[in-house]
């Protein structure tokens, strides 16, 4: 009986298989702080858009899309074209670059806080 003893290295890394001393080529960040950044942007636009309908009755009449939801169509319709928006443009810019996921995910962090903080009513009553 003969029993091989050679041993070969093989890593797998998406769907890439690399054999011996390759190395893996890492895939910029810049999509994903993208689309985080985009988030973000998205999330501030909805808490920003509730407040100023709160604040301007005009306003808030223009943003009925639909009678039976109210200004709330508006608002989520609004907030979701400006992310796409958003997304579209930030991803063109970003696609290429690396090294921006901590302060994408920083900024995704505080505008999503600062949006959030637009839709509580003791927040947007006070305007």
């Amino acid at each position: 009986m003969v029993v091989n003893t050679e041993r070969v290295d093989i890593v797998v890394t998406e769907r890439d298989v690399l054999v011996g001393d390759e190395v893996a080529v890492a895939k910029p960040d810049g999509p994903l702080a993208a689309v985080l950044l985009a988030a973000g942007i998205g999330a501030f636009a909805l808490g920003l858009v509730t407040t100023l309908a709160e604040a301007s009755s005009g306003f808030r009449d223009r943003l009925v899309l639909n009678a039976g939801v109210g200004p709330l169509s508006g608002k989520t319709v609004w907030a979701t074209v400006i992310f796409v928006v958003a997304w579209a443009v930030l991803h063109a810019q970003l696609r290429h670059r690396d090294g921006l996921l901590r302060s994408a995910t920083i900024a995704f962090v505080i505008l999503t806080l600062l949006g959030l903080l637009g839709t509580f009513p003791i927040f947007f009553q006070a305007f």
